[in-house]
């Protein structure tokens, strides 16, 4: 098997657990949102800093929870992670589990839109059309159901701007996420001990439920594992097309397993995003393909040129 056939089954892998995990965290719907994102923090961080231990890599969790330069950074990414795993867990549990979908299908279009605003990227045509298309949608969305889909766009942007944070990070993914939610693990343990000091707190009381929520670090750290092992083997294009496969199982579970309503309004406006997607990765993939040309063409005169010199070498 090949490094690439092992990064596209990575990949798929990951993106499949992520799609299925509305299953999971619905299974924990009796739980209030913060008290499951409290537990996913903390058996995130023991899963984490296991894996790094293995490697021999712990001293570089270490270096980046003591540094001052990187520490706000990490910081502000722990925010941003954690608001949206918040958001997806309480979206699962109060049945908007579309509303989730949709936002991790925009995801890619509200990146782009962010490299734009925060870094002066240069758009092509049809990234400005497939982002205009999304904000239709949104549009469609708001005044046909008359409710702003705020899920949706909070989803995306925390997203989002969690990525643009990371680039800031001269780490590892799976370092730098271990680092945040050891800064979060404090914040986690204190409030799951106010919630056993009182009448709260499930965790020990039922079996099913404890070992669910033990189970949480592992379906978090998994496919983070995964995805960063294909996406090192794949070019990015590559990445973004079969990443799609997450919204796209939250989206079937949403409808097909947990009934969520779905009508023509929804229709539409999946459509318009489906439609927007569709553009933005032929358009990347335009690009990768010309940016791989051009790397070929650029590199050819090297291997004229040396042979030149290895013959002028050889006839003086």
């Amino acid at each position: 098997m090949t490094d690439t056939h092992k990064g596209v089954l990575a990949i798929v892998a990951a993106c499949t657990i992520w799609g299925l995990s509305p299953l999971f965290y619905k299974a924990l719907a009796d739980i209030p949102p913060l008290e499951v994102l409290a537990h996913r923090t903390l058996w995130s961080c023991a899963f984490f800093a296991g894996v790094l231990m293995l490697q021999g890599r712990l001293h570089m969790l270490w270096r980046a929870v003591t540094s001052r330069a990187s520490v706000p950074v990490i910081a502000l990414a722990a925010i941003m992670i954690s608001t949206n795993w918040f958001l997806f867990i309480f979206s699962i549990q109060v049945g908007r589990a579309t509303e989730a979908s949709m936002g991790y299908y925009i995801f890619p279009l509200v990146a782009v839109l962010l490299g734009r605003i925060v870094f002066g990227e240069t758009l092509s045509r049809a990234q400005w059309i497939a982002i205009a298309l999304a904000a239709l949608a949104v549009t469609c969305l708001t005044i046909g159901l008359s409710i702003v889909p705020w899920i949706s766009l909070v989803l995306a942007t925390t997203f989002g701007l969690y990525g643009l944070i990371k680039k800031r990070l001269d780490l590892g993914p799976v370092v730098s996420v271990t680092a945040e939610v050891l800064l979060l693990s404090p914040i986690a343990a204190a409030w799951l001990f106010s919630l056993h000091s009182g009448p709260g707190g499930v965790y020990g009381d039922d079996a099913v439920q404890t070992a669910l929520l033990m189970t949480s670090g592992p379906i978090t750290a998994l496919p983070l594992i995964l995805f960063s092992f294909g996406a090192r083997r794949l070019t990015m294009s590559t990445v973004g097309i079969v990443q799609y496969i997450n919204p796209t199982l939250q989206f079937f579970c949403a409808v097909l397993i947990f009934g969520e309503p779905f009508g023509l309004i929804h229709a539409v406006a999946f459509g318009l995003i489906w439609t927007a997607l569709a553009i933005y990765s032929g358009s990347a993939f335009g690009q990768d393909r010309a940016r791989r040309k051009a790397l070929m063409v650029s590199e050819a005169p090297v291997v004229v040129s040396t042979k030149r010199s290895k013959d002028a070498s050889a006839n003086p």
